[in-house]
């Protein structure tokens, strides 16, 4: 007699971001990923809903890896009465703590700041969790390694396995009786700069796929000479570079081309600038997880060493009343928070600015909106005029493109009987599920959020 198992769609279901999914097996309901939802007002609002489960009735979360869009909503899942087990990879659960402290802090400055200027039509406006949730939330946390099956619950066991993307990153392979489930998380890219290719599922009964870049293939063009020819024509105007970027892994990945370029002399002198809290402490992470990524400790300290990290907010207005060139990296990398707004305020309108946006722009972000050619922006409740000149540096991408993710299925001996495409917004979805159709001959299912399906 087969077992019954449900999942729920909870998020990432028709959009890329508030990554959950619901696992109900043998008396168990397991919690895959708990993401925030980013982008439209309308998405976002969705953080505040009351959950479509009692989080209390959770036993367990296991954790793909800790971007905010796959952890962002953990310490709401707490407060509201979540007690069980959290369960991820070392440099996950380290880079999880970074995100939600400084999501946290984020939320509450905000709150704050809309209560003393009156932009908010909320009386009071309030965050949406606390740092003292997310205390609250890391007692939780438990570390587990690669590539060793753990049980949950008899005949029930979970297998977290490497997947690039970032540090600590994995897909999940979940056994139940001789049923395997694959959580593909966010898969990252063969020939990622620092980072080691994704390793690939050989079996699946029931797989989800994200599909963020389901519609597209990266562009070939070299990045590191994009890169270079970018900093010298701000240069040359005597501009400021102001490179938005997610503080983990991304923002490495730029250190690591600007440092080969200046260790080339291919760019002019000037300062380079890592403004964010997040990225500092970042770096520590990048630095204690070596097996994790191809840089030595050596080449991971020299690299550090060609820039100035920022700490403090008065450091950042220091930054600002600078005269001359430079290239400053702060997060965040959508433009939804962080201290990159502060910057955004005093030369957004200035046509010597170059603004390179380098990762996903999550629809009705500031980023996305950026990249649509918005002739203005909302920041702080006012609204600012956009002279600089707006790029993009699509080749810094985390995600597998189209082709990318297929390659990430060529190992699998049979089909599986089920493929949800997850992750993606619809366009990206439906094309990627064609995709499969025409190379694999796999059908593909695109779930609505808070879909149940039986397995």
């Amino acid at each position: 007699m087969e077992t019954d198992i449900s999942l729920q769609f909870l998020g990432a279901a028709g959009t890329v971001t508030g990554s959950k999914y619901l696992l109900t097996v043998k008396g168990q309901k397991i919690l895959i990923d708990c993401g925030l939802f980013q982008g439209l007002k309308e998405v976002r609002q969705l953080n505040w809903e009351r959950p479509a489960f009692s989080p209390e009735e959770i036993n367990l979360v296991l954790l793909t890896h800790g971007h905010l869009d796959h952890t962002g909503y953990l310490p709401k899942l707490v407060q509201l009465g979540y007690r069980g087990e959290i369960w991820g990879t070392d440099p996950t659960l380290d880079i999880a703590e970074i995100i939600l402290k400084d999501s946290a802090k984020i939320q509450e400055v905000e709150a704050r700041q809309a209560n003393e200027e009156g932009f908010s039509r909320h009386k009071p406006a309030l965050p949406l969790y606390t740092l003292k949730d997310v205390e609250k939330t890391l007692r939780l946390f438990r570390m587990k390694p690669l590539n060793h099956w753990i049980s949950i619950a008899e005949k029930v066991r979970c297998r977290f396995r490497y997947n690039g993307h970032l540090l600590g990153a994995t897909f999940i392979e979940l056994e139940v009786d001789d049923k395997m489930l694959v959580f593909s998380g966010d898969i990252g890219r063969p020939q990622d700069l620092l980072l080691h290719a994704p390793e690939k599922p050989d079996q699946a009964d029931v797989l989800l796929l994200e599909s963020t870049y389901g519609d597209r293939l990266h562009p070939k063009e070299e990045t590191k000479a994009l890169l270079k020819k970018i900093v010298t024509k701000t240069f040359s105007r005597q501009g400021t570079l102001l490179i938005p970027s997610f503080a983990v892994e991304r923002a490495q990945s730029l250190m690591y081309l600007l440092w080969q370029l200046k260790l080339e002399e291919a760019i002019p002198e000037m300062p380079i600038i890592l403004d964010t809290p997040m990225g500092a402490d970042t770096l520590k992470v990048f630095y204690q997880s070596l097996s994790w990524h191809k840089l030595s400790g050596e080449e991971c300290l020299q690299m550090f060493s060609n820039f100035r990290i920022v700490t403090s907010y008065r450091e950042t207005w220091e930054i600002i009343d600078r005269k001359g060139p430079k290239i400053v990296i702060a997060g965040s990398g959508m433009l939804t928070g962080g201290r990159i707004l502060t910057y955004l305020t005093k030369y957004l309108d200035n046509p010597a600015t170059t603004i390179l946006l380098a990762g996903y722009q999550a629809e009705g972000t500031r980023g996305w909106q950026l990249e649509q050619g918005a002739p203005e922006l909302k920041i702080f409740g006012k609204m600012y005029a956009v002279k600089a000149e707006v790029l993009n540096l699509e080749g810094l991408s985390g995600h597998a493109d189209q082709k990318e993710l297929l390659d990430w299925l060529s190992e699998m001996k049979t089909p599986p009987k089920q493929v949800f495409l997850v992750h993606g917004e619809p366009t990206a979805a439906q094309m990627l599920k064609d995709k499969i159709k025409e190379k694999l001959g796999w059908g593909c299912f695109i779930p609505q959020r808070n879909e149940i399906v039986d397995l």
